[in-house]
């Protein structure tokens, strides 16, 4: 037989994969296994958004993921058990099973009873509410011995905050939607018209804080034709709020006298100042929202870190409103749980670009040691609180993780 024509066969299972592209490998854990993600339901009953949509899971599960969903986790934002499991994530009525994951994504902060739950070396990743903290919080944290990481403190290349940012955009289109609400008689206002109509002048709304909540609450005012006053003690960022909205706008620094004569003449302030490390600034002082005109609003979105005004008082979705002074406020943290469907959708977009970074990155261990934003939104360290203003607050001795990362085993 010629050499030529003579083959030798081979089995076509050996040969038909080679073309294909093959599945991203994931980070195992010391020990073997894949990468688990839990998504707890959350236990704080006026939370009613969720940290991964559907379409997320099928990206995360389609590279290797495990997703365990607790029953009903996505409901309030009206995603069914039955659609995350069509997704690949596995639906868990044993909540136990779902605090056993390498990494847990919480819309709420843990309660001291979910705390109880973690275990070494796990990662945490949730909000992190400033007014609601407390030292008891802080030391079962650090008992665990987890890796837990605030999302409103993670940071993106750019420096900027994008969870905040999303967070705010529904925030600052929300509570000018609100204020027309409460300005109403049935809301406890005057009576007022936001907007105006012809032969009758619009009210007076005055913003605090000319970032991205100020800049969404300026559109949506200015949309419904009120009479706008900005206040920011960083001009770069006016210039930039009047660059955007495309109009002049009655634009001022934090200059105490003009702030406020405003604020005495104002229908509604919005506070919308954030603190890039802690507590946000107190900017009206309870002796201003004394002289304030009756019936008028204020509401505080930066009641999430403290709140900018001196009387402000974390209020919730049942009970969102109290008077003060005359005045009647609104605190209600977690602002865009009233629209959790795309308040969820957006939290997502942020969440798991950053699983799949870590998947690439060898795990989210990895990842932190190569990304400085995301170690900015790290808190606590497998038993070191590495937060300074949490530290000076309550007096526990904080390291900086950057010195933890360098010297890891």
């Amino acid at each position: 037989m010629s050499e030529t024509t003579k083959k030798i066969p081979i089995p076509k299972s050996l040969t038909e994969g080679q073309l294909q592209p093959q599945p991203e490998m994931l980070a195992v854990k010391q020990g073997g296994g894949r990468m688990t993600i839990g998504i707890p339901k959350a236990a704080i009953m006026q939370e009613t958004r969720v940290a991964l949509v559907p379409s997320a899971v099928t990206a995360l599960t389609d590279i290797g993921f495990n997703v365990l969903m607790e029953t009903g986790a996505g409901e309030k934002a009206n995603y069914t058990d039955h659609r995350y499991s069509e997704c690949g994530a596995e639906i868990c009525f044993d909540r136990d099973k779902v605090f056993q994951s390498n990494v847990l994504l919480m819309v709420a902060p843990p309660t001291l009873e979910e705390i109880a739950l973690f275990h070494p070396n796990q990662f945490i990743i949730s909000p992190l509410h400033i007014p609601t903290l407390t030292e008891d919080f802080v030391r079962k944290m650090l008992e665990k011995r987890v890796i837990s990481m605030a999302m409103e403190y993670i940071k993106d290349e750019n420096g900027s905050f994008p969870l905040v940012r999303v967070m705010s955009e529904l925030a600052g289109i929300s509570v000018v939607l609100t204020a027309a609400e409460l300005m109403a008689s049935t809301g406890g206002g005057k009576g007022v018209l936001l907007g105006g109509i012809a032969g009758v002048p619009s009210a007076k709304v005055v913003v605090l804080g000319a970032g991205i909540v100020g800049e969404s609450a300026t559109r949506v005012a200015l949309g419904l034709g009120a009479d706008i006053r900005v206040f920011d003690n960083d001009v770069y960022k006016l210039m930039r709020l009047q660059r955007h909205v495309g109009q002049k706008l009655n634009t001022s620094t934090l200059n105490p006298s003009q702030l406020e004569k405003e604020l005495i003449n104002a229908d509604v302030v919005i506070g919308a100042v954030h603190s890039k490390t802690g507590r946000s600034p107190v900017i009206v002082p309870e002796r201003i929202v004394e002289k304030m005109k009756p019936g008028s609003v204020v509401i505080d979105v930066s009641i999430d870190q403290g709140g900018c005004f001196e009387t402000s008082e974390i209020t919730s979705l049942d009970r969102p409103t109290f008077v003060k002074h005359g005045v009647v406020h609104y605190c209600v943290p977690k602002i865009a749980s009233k629209v959790p469907r795309p308040a969820s959708i957006a939290i997502s977009n942020i969440l798991t670009p950053m699983l799949i970074n870590a998947s690439k990155s060898g795990g989210l261990d990895e990842l932190l040691f190569e990304h400085f934003g995301l170690r900015n939104g790290v808190y606590t360290y497998k038993g070191r609180l590495t937060n300074a203003y949490m530290g000076r607050r309550f007096g526990i001795k904080h390291t900086d993780l950057g010195l933890l990362m360098a010297s890891r085993s």
